[in-house]
């Protein structure tokens, strides 16, 4: 008999979760953060999602979250026009970055000492955190919010997607767009996946994978609905994907087939991303909650028991799996 996915179902924020990041693999295992409407942004072990805190003191939904790759730094973005830096360890909040509007995306350095953010006011900034009294470095261009800005290319470029229907390449040195792609749709999520740079967006029903060095096109998939995030596994041997039809795709990255497709949530996906070992994706959902999925259904790792389908609800807590009746894979 074929083994069912079950997921494990995170449950905690209120409001929908709009975006998530893994930390690096430490040696305490890994983390996961999201970013919620709720304003109130969460740690969990990565393996389980085991709650292990909630950071405190936005004034309004969280955007943007993420971690550093030893999970010792938290950053987050939001909409009362103000960046966060936490202690990752404490829980306490070490910086607050005031912005002129809503700040959608966060993200460190490799050696965690500076930070890249960008939102609704179309600027791009990077932040010393040595010297956080002083003033960041402004990259401006876009003509609409940006959505998503990341360090690339060791920390020397910048990528960053904009409702203006653009993605750009920035050198972080001069300041100036080295590259341009245009879109005929708002880019909905971008991930850059440093082993190998590359580049994977979604737009519509498209997920897209390009060189992040040149911004030259690797592939397309069209999936069934339309998309609003997608991940590259680890070992490139396949992504997943999700948005308005409450679904996860799986697609075998070499062939684009799609390999499997289950339904969990009950909202629209709204980010999803590989575990840095590739065991297990998470996703977040309008409907408020994460879950975590098995790559290798059936195979014993964190919560997940090599058992049968109907033993799990049993064998384990309720509270982190969802009852059978509940799981249509």
């Amino acid at each position: 008999m074929a083994m069912r996915q079950t997921p494990l179902t995170c449950s905690g924020h209120t409001r929908p979760v709009v975006d998530l990041a893994f930390s690096g693999i430490t040696p305490y295992g890994y983390f996961l953060i999201s970013a919620c409407k709720d304003g109130k942004p969460m740690l969990r072990q990565g393996d389980t999602g085991d709650w292990i805190g909630t950071f405190l003191g936005h004034k309004g939904a969280v955007w943007g979250a993420t971690l550093n790759k030893e999970a010792t730094k938290a950053a987050t973005a939001a909409a009362d026009f103000t960046a966060k830096v936490w202690d990752a360890v404490t829980g306490d909040e070490v910086l607050t970055l005031a912005h002129k509007h809503i700040v959608k995306s966060v993200n460190f350095t490799q050696d965690s000492n500076s930070l890249l953010t960008a939102g609704n006011d179309k600027v791009l900034r990077i932040y010393d955190l040595g010297k956080p009294e002083a003033e960041p470095q402004e990259i401006a261009g876009h003509t609409s919010a940006i959505k998503k800005a990341l360090w690339c290319n060791n920390d020397q470029q910048i990528l960053s997607a904009a409702e203006d229907k653009t993605i750009r390449l920035w050198d972080k040195n001069t300041k100036e767009a080295v590259k341009t792609l245009s879109f005929d749709a708002s880019v909905s999520s971008m991930e850059y996946v440093p082993d190998g740079e590359i580049l994977v967006i979604t737009y519509g029903r498209t997920i897209a994978f390009y060189k992040a060095h040149s911004l030259e096109l690797i592939k397309t998939v069209d999936a069934p609905a339309s998309i609003h995030s997608a991940s590259l596994h680890p070992d490139k041997d396949f992504f997943v994907a999700g948005g308005d039809d409450f679904k996860l795709y799986k697609y075998d990255y070499s062939t684009k087939e799609e390999m499997e497709s289950y339904k969990g949530h009950f909202g629209p996906v709204h980010c999803v991303r590989f575990s840095p070992d590739g065991e297990l994706y998470a996703s977040g959902s309008e409907d408020g909650t994460l879950r975590l999925w098995q790559t290798a259904v059936g195979k014993t790792y964190g919560l997940w028991k090599c058992v049968l389908p109907e033993e799990l609800s049993s064998e384990n807590s309720e509270a982190l799996y969802c009852p059978p009746a509940e799981i249509k894979a």
